[in-house]
């Protein structure tokens, strides 16, 4: 397999936006007096990479699904506007080896974020020009396994040539569904089912080597 095309996932892969996004959700929330106590940013820790809605839900017991979307879209206005101005923190190593990565692959994201969040991040980082394309689910609604699909015909990527680098169990799901191979973030948010999974990176900058050993 010659690798050309990787694919990222955002959050607990490339940046760490933990501590700009929770005070945008405790502002919200405790407007709406719906927490008893500010959120931490290690409190989102569980929930990085999973959608916003089942996060609401999770964190409000009992709420409806109607006032958990009213909060979801002032939350998700709130974050595209603040991310723009303060964004969130790189990984070690990742400005310098996604530049070095986008002299020999294409490069794609495809996150579970809201639509507007990939946006904020490439726009803070002026990282636009190293990506080729990116998908989310919140601007086609569909889950991370249907959108790295969606993104592969979209620019006729095949299983064959391509790879997905993410951090949680969902990540390696959704790449192993479109049979793609799957490098595992451990400095990220997620664990696998599999603790001894390989192959994996302890920090971004490897990412260039363990694509290589994958195409040997």
């Amino acid at each position: 397999m010659k690798t050309k095309n990787l694919i990222f996932d955002l959050d607990g892969t490339l940046w760490d936006s933990r501590a700009t996004i929770i005070k945008i959700w405790n502002k919200v929330l405790g407007k709406h007096q719906l927490i008893q106590k500010e959120l931490k940013p290690e409190d989102m820790d569980q929930y990085m990479g999973l959608l916003a809605h089942d996060i609401v839900k999770d964190i409000i017991p009992g709420i409806s699904d109607l006032q958990a979307q009213k909060l979801l879209s002032e939350i998700v206005g709130e974050e595209n506007k603040i991310l723009h101005l303060e964004g969130g923190i790189l990984y070690d190593g990742v400005e310098e080896t996604l530049k070095n990565l986008a002299n020999t692959y294409s490069l794609f994201i495809v996150s579970n974020c809201q639509d507007g969040y990939i946006e904020s991040f490439l726009d803070y980082y002026q990282f636009s020009d190293l990506f080729v394309d990116f998908e989310s689910h919140g601007r086609t609604k569909k889950n991370k396994s249907e959108n790295i699909q969606l993104l592969m015909e979209r620019n006729y990527l095949s299983a064959e040539d391509t790879l997905y680098i993410g951090d949680t169990q969902t990540d390696y799901d959704s790449a192993t569904s479109n049979g793609l191979p799957f490098i595992f973030c451990k400095y990220g948010f997620g664990k696998l089912t599999n603790p001894l999974y390989e192959p994996a990176i302890l920090s971004f900058s490897q990412v260039g080597l363990r694509v290589t050993d994958i195409t040997k």
